[in-house]
């Protein structure tokens, strides 16, 4: 059975989406973006400050449904340009300093809201790894 993750404290979804969708022990976050929940806006800045701002929305979400940065096993980082892989690489990897999870990092054409990041991520109970 799947549950409706949602907080308040991430941005709301702007689409026919869920902000993350438990089910079995794993927690499926969609695609989050620079959006400031405070103020519904994109942060100010460059790739490095949209970087932080959706690793906090997905620490948001994780804590909200009782996960981790610890429990990620894969992201997917969608990028505006490659020329901006290595800060966001940079500030990505401050969030997963132990045992990083799987990851791809992709160019896109166009995000959402011309952004220059999104990521989506898939955390895992380690419970759930042991059934």
């Amino acid at each position: 059975m799947k549950k409706v993750i949602s907080t308040k404290h991430a941005p709301s979804a702007i689409g026919p989406y869920s902000q993350a969708i438990e089910a079995n022990g794993m927690l499926f976050i969609s695609g989050q973006i620079p959006i400031d929940p405070a103020t519904a806006k994109i942060v100010e800045g460059g790739i490095k400050e949209q970087t932080q701002q959706v690793m906090k929305n997905i620490g948001a979400i994780l804590e909200t449904a009782g996960y981790t940065f610890a429990d990620v096993v894969k992201s997917t980082c969608l990028l505006s340009d490659m020329a901006n892989f290595a800060a966001m690489n940079e500030v990505y990897g401050s969030f997963y300093q132990v045992d990083p999870p799987a990851r791809a990092a992709f160019a896109v054409k166009t995000l959402p809201m011309n952004v220059l990041v999104e990521v989506e991520t898939i955390a895992v109970k380690s419970s759930a790894l042991f059934r």
